[in-house]
C-alpha cells in the first residue's frame, strides 16, 4: 500500500523521543548501570523473543491467503513496526549512554548523580528522591531525572544544606536532610 494512505513516514521522525525524555542540548546520556541493564534487557528480549513470534505469526497469517482481511496479518504487522521502532529507539539510547556507576562516588556527603535524597520542603514534608537516568525516571517510585528541576536545584548541596527550587507557584525552600549512595 502506498505510504500517502496510511499514517506511517519513510524517516525515523516517529522514532522521536517523548518530551520527558528529550536530553538539553549538548549533555550526555547519563545512565545509572542498573538502568543501562534494563534498557538492554529489553532490547535482547524483543529482538531474540518477541520479534521472531510476531514475524512467525506474520509469516503463517500471509500464507493463509487474502491479507485484507486477516486480522492476524494486519495486527501482526502492526505490532511489527511498533517493536522495530522500539529496537530503533532503544539501541539509539543505549549507543549514547554514559554509564555511571553511583556506588563509586568519592563524595559521599553531596548530591551527584545517582544519590539517594531525603529532604523536606517548607512545609515540612518528607521526601526521598533517587536522582537517575532520563530512560530511568519513574517520579511515582521516587526515581526522578537528573534533568528535572528537582534534582537540578539538589544536585551539588551537601547534607544540611538548604537549596531553592523554583516552581510555577513560586519558590520553594528545600532542607537537605540525608544522602545515601549504594555500597560499592
Amino acid at each position: 500500500m502506498n505510504k500517502a494512505f496510511v499514517k506511517e513516514s519513510d524517516n525515523d521522525e516517529d522514532d522521536d523521543l517523548p518530551e520527558s525524555q528529550a536530553l538539553p542540548a549538548g549533555t550526555k546520556n547519563y545512565m545509572t548501570v542498573t538502568g543501562y541493564r534494563a534498557l538492554n534487557d529489553e532490547l535482547m528480549r524483543l529482538m531474540n523473543v518477541e520479534r521472531p513470534e510476531v514475524v512467525s505469526v506474520v509469516s503463517w497469517a500471509a500464507s493463509n491467503g487474502d491479507r485484507s482481511e486477516n486480522g492476524d496479518y494486519l495486527y501482526g504487522k502492526k505490532r511489527l513496526r511498533e517493536i522495530d521502532r522500539r529496537i530503533r529507539y532503544l539501541t539509539r539510547r543505549l549507543e549514547s549512554a554514559e554509564v555511571v556507576d553511583p556506588a563509586q562516588q568519592p563524595s559521599r556527603d553531596q548530591v551527584f548523580f545517582g544519590a539517594t535524597v531525603h529532604y523536606c520542603d517548607s512545609r515540612g514534608e518528607e521526601f526521598t528522591v533517587t536522582i537517575v537516568g532520563v530512560d530511568e525516571a519513574e517520579p511515582l517510585a521516587g526515581k526522578i531525572s537528573w534533568v528535572s528541576p528537582v534534582a537540578r536545584a539538589l544536585i551539588k548541596a551537601h547534607e544540611g544544606d538548604t537549596v531553592t527550587l523554583r516552581t510555577p507557584s513560586g519558590i520553594e525552600e528545600l532542607d537537605i536532610l540525608d544522602v545515601v549512595y549504594p555500597d560499592p
